[in-house]
């Protein structure tokens, strides 16, 4: 039998609140006095270095094997395609499930898969299609991973390092990405790509102990586990009815798409445009990955002058630039201060991205938002990979990357359809008990259908301003799982108007009221502010029962089991 309400059950640990302030971003590298934050970290940055010492080793084995410029460029979509496909199922579990277990899971399968990979390299049989095989199951471990790492970060370090953390995760890949890739071509000069994916293997072996080292647990749930299904459709709906968000996912898929083609070509065109080796090309991703460092440092100061729209706009059309000089300036002498620029573009703009994910999220649905972000940023970059791919097999490199900066420029201007929002004063604080309610029948879990209506006392002079209002309520009653949402007017008393909407079940009225936080508090107290009524707004409860016969001749059904 559940509680009547949401309560918070003695000596159970919940999600950490933020303060009831806005949040003011401490510094940077504010998030390294957390012990386990800084494990993770230094952890997850070895096994960045691998992954990137293996993403060298497979474009540059990929480009041996094949002349096709679009077998190279899925090495790319090989690894994000996953990632685009399976993250969703991946962020369901994470709000499910303990997610330091999950991230084992996908560590030891990766650990795995690149063993077995290293082992087919040495032996000299691996074919195009076997080497994207096996970085397509790496890219499935990834999927796996990412959305329990982003929304661990919320559960490691207080709300107001959240994008300190962000920015620091950003960093350290970037670190990473300024070294690895000159030590990937390295080592796949001297020794070979499998030597590469070997050395992958053994990064996982660094974080797979610091996740068996980090003592958090997970926060027990004062309610029932939504099953797999249900928690998929609620993490939707909520990112359905989430305007702000929604316009993060376009600029993101946008950006991905774009952007995709610089990293998509770049081992070609350090091969046939430069005339390089893999050396060289490591060494052209290090510059990237110097930039992307820069980008890091400056990041919060930028937000602070320019805000989190004129961060964006200023990261695409920066990054077309340098796309453009790649295009159309192919010397090294304005390749690298081009690629810097571009490393820099590249992570103001997925830092921000990310960051307004997570700060814009309660951390109930937290995972399915951040699965639904990569999703749509890896998405774009897959379709990106194979769409640039495609058209510089067909009109050369320089063609594809001239079309992909002229799309980036676009994402620019696209800011004035899809502005992004502020976000640091949102106060996503659940705000507990919320009804003091007692039903007097004996309800289960499945009880229900259960049908609310609230009763309001509105001015004839404030309607507009009541409607106004309802809409965004509206809005805010489905995206927290309500059904059958209308607003009702009595034709007796035209100042009576119902609002009224429906939930499966007890239980599933009890996470509704649950998942309302204090940045929702505004709203409701604008609205009471228009009832006229001597008392609250009436607020009525009921279960709905079949009590009517299924033909005229038929006995009366029995009364529905409330079990």
């Amino acid at each position: 039998m559940l509680p009547p309400v949401v309560r918070r059950r003695k000596g159970a640990r919940t999600d950490p609140p933020p303060e009831d302030r806005p949040i003011t971003p401490q510094p940077t590298l504010a998030p390294f006095s957390n012990r386990a934050f800084r494990e993770l970290w230094v952890a997850s940055q070895i096994s960045n270095l691998g992954g990137l010492i293996q993403m060298v080793g497979a474009a540059w084995l990929m480009a041996g094997l094949t002349n096709s410029h679009g077998m190279v460029a899925l090495v790319q979509s090989s690894n994000t395609l996953p990632i685009m496909a399976f993250s969703l199922l991946s962020g369901a579990l994470a709000d499910s499930y303990d997610r330091r277990r999950i991230m084992l899971v996908a560590q030891g399968f990766m650990f795995t898969v690149s063993c077995l990979l290293a082992a087919v390299a040495w032996t000299g049989v691996l074919t195009p299609w076997l080497l994207l095989s096996f970085t397509f199951l790496i890219g499935c471990g990834m999927a796996l991973y990412n959305p329990s790492w982003q929304a661990s970060v919320g559960d490691i370090v207080p709300r107001e390092q959240v994008s300190g953390a962000v920015g620091l995760n950003s960093m350290g890949f970037n670190l990473m990405r300024s070294v690895g890739p000159a030590i990937g071509g390295a080592i796949v000069a001297v020794a070979g790509a499998a030597a590469a994916f070997l050395a992958n293997a053994a990064s996982y072996v660094f974080l797979l102990v610091a996740l068996f080292r980090w003592s958090g647990a997970p926060a027990r749930p004062a309610l029932p586990r939504e099953d797999l299904g249900r928690a998929l459709g609620a993490g939707l709906r909520y990112m359905a009815m989430s305007p702000s968000i929604l316009k993060v996912m376009g600029r993101s898929a946008l950006f991905g798409f774009a952007a995709s083609a610089l990293m998509a070509l770049l081992p070609l065109y350090a091969k046939d445009t430069l005339s390089g080796s893999a050396l060289l090309y490591g060494l052209l991703l290090g510059c990237f990955g110097l930039g992307a460092i820069g980008g890091v440092l400056v990041n919060a100061r930028l937000r602070v002058l320019l805000g989190n729209e004129n961060v964006t706009r200023a990261a695409f059309a920066g990054f077309a630039l340098a796309v453009e000089v790649l295009a159309f300036l192919p010397h090294l002498a304005a390749v690298v201060p081009a690629l810097l620029l571009a490393g820099s573009c590249w992570v103001l703009a997925l830092s921000l991205f990310n960051t307004a994910v997570q700060l814009s999220t309660p951390r109930w649905v937290v995972g399915r938002a951040m699965s639904i972000y990569q999703t749509a940023t890896f998405g774009g970059m897959s379709l990106g990979a194979w769409v640039w791919g495609h058209l510089s097999d067909t009109h050369g490199i320089g063609f594809a990357l001239a079309l992909a900066g002229l799309v980036l420029a676009i994402g620019a201007l696209a800011g004035r359809l899809l502005r992004l929002s502020e976000f640091e004063d949102l106060d996503l604080t659940p705000l507990g008990l919320l009804t003091a309610a007692e039903p007097r029948l004996d309800l289960r879990a499945r009880s229900g259908p259960v049908f609310i209506m609230v009763d309001y006392a509105i001015a004839q002079d404030d309607t507009d301003a009541f409607l106004a209002l309802m809409r965004e309520r509206r809005r805010i009653r489905l995206r927290d799982g309500a059904q059958r949402w209308a607003l009702l007017r009595d034709l007796e008393r035209p100042e009576i108007w119902s609002e009224k909407y429906y939930v499966p079940t007890w239980v599933d009225y009890t996470r509704h009221l649950s998942r309302r936080t204090k940045a929702d508090v505004a709203l409701q107290e604008a609205i009471r502010a228009l009832h006229r009524g001597a008392e609250p707004p009436r607020v009525t409860r009921k279960i709905e029962r079949q009590t009517v016969p299924e033909h005229d001749d038929a006995p009366p059904l029995p009364p529905a089991d409330l079990a």
